[in-house]
């Protein structure tokens, strides 16, 4: 008689669409082929709630996919692709052997996955990912999960869900890389800041420009790159040409990751401007690929070398022009997490 296998579950608000799409949601994508090379024999499936925005399935490096196309549309259509995920976790729980559920945000995900598995009597988890921590979130309160049913993804997170919430998430697994998609490191770093991420407003990217602004003044030929894409970049580009700085920065759009991270062992100097992160994977990603970091956020209570942590604009730009003229600066890799046993860590709360 052939044993019916066990299956864990990771619910999702978007999944890549295809093994090509390498730009939606990098470190859960990353995490989940690494889960899938940990435990091989392992079934894993995703559901994903609003993005790819059609109904499909699909099998993505060895994992299942079903997409349920919402679209991001409010009102009766958000309860309509509810009501669909519940009637896939029927489906799989009549047609394997559930291990568990983990849900990725404290969003719509959990508030399905957790009412789910009490009915059930299985383990689920989610995995409270950055802004979701932040205060008005009205799904721990429809919720109210305990603290053994969050994961937070930094020592950050975890302090953010303590003050707005009251509850102490007992776990803290943060994102990991995979050292396997770096290339050998180039004969010159010839980037001196780069950035990479979202262009929108909580990422503050004026704050960039402006400091390549201040560098310039001590650094003429000053090279700088943006990597990504959002409503910012108009304002961004306008900047720009106030500050006169078209021949010193550039804005190269939304690229593969493989691209982003040769990107980073060409730089000197990631900076990450942004007033809000819970774990940027893009900060582990920069000091792995050589460059040192400097940011605003600190996601763990840990030090970690060439990275530094400013509380002003005015201390980016001093603590970036430091960097820039120290000569034996030093370029080695920093591995804050490696995918591998982040992987581990997770699954060793269901097994």
């Amino acid at each position: 008689m052939k044993r019916t296998p066990e299956t864990l579950v990771i619910l999702s608000p978007g999944f890549p669409e295809n093994e090509a799409d390498t730009a939606c949601i990098p470190p859960q994508q990353i995490f989940a082929r690494a889960l899938k090379k940990i435990c091989p024999g392992l079934n894993i499936v995703v559901i994903s709630f609003q993005y790819p925005f059609v109904e499909s399935v699909y099998n993505w490096h060895g994992i299942k996919v079903y997409t349920i196309g919402g679209k991001e549309k409010g009102g009766y259509n958000r309860a309509l692709v509810w009501l669909k995920a519940w009637r896939i976790l029927l489906k799989l729980k009549k047609e394997t052997r559930l291990l568990g559920i983990l849900s990725f945000w404290f969003g719509e995900c959990a508030f399905v996955g957790s009412y789910f598995a009490k009915r059930y009597r299985l383990n689920h988890y989610t995995w409270v990912l950055g802004q979701d921590a932040k205060r008005g979130n009205k799904y721990f309160r429809w919720v109210k999960p305990k603290g053994n049913e969050l994961i937070a993804l930094s020592d950050f997170i975890a302090t953010e869900i303590r003050q707005n919430y009251w509850i102490s998430a007992q776990l803290v697994i943060p994102v990991g890389i995979d050292t396997s998609m770096f290339g050998p490191p180039p004969a010159k770093r010839d980037i001196d800041i780069l950035g990479a991420g979202s262009l929108i407003p909580l990422k503050q990217y004026h704050i960039f420009v402006e400091a390549i602004a201040y560098l310039k003044n001590y650094f003429p030929n000053i090279k700088a790159v943006i990597c990504g894409k959002g409503p910012e970049i108009d304002n961004l580009k306008t900047l720009v040409a106030s500050l006169n700085l078209q021949n010193n920065l550039a804005f190269v759009g939304e690229l593969l990751q493989k691209d982003v991270l040769a990107l980073m062992q060409r730089s000197k100097v990631f900076l990450h401007p942004s007033a809000y992160e819970g774990f940027g994977s893009v900060l582990s990603e920069a000091l792995y690929a050589g460059a040192h970091v400097v940011s605003f956020c600190k996601p763990m209570n840990k030090d970690y070398r060439h990275h530094y942590v400013v509380k002003t604009p005015d201390e980016m730009n001093v603590t970036l022009s430091t960097i820039l003229k120290n000569t034996h600066r030093g370029h080695d890799p920093v591995l804050m997490c490696p995918i591998e046993q982040i992987a581990k860590n997770m699954i060793s709360l269901f097994v």
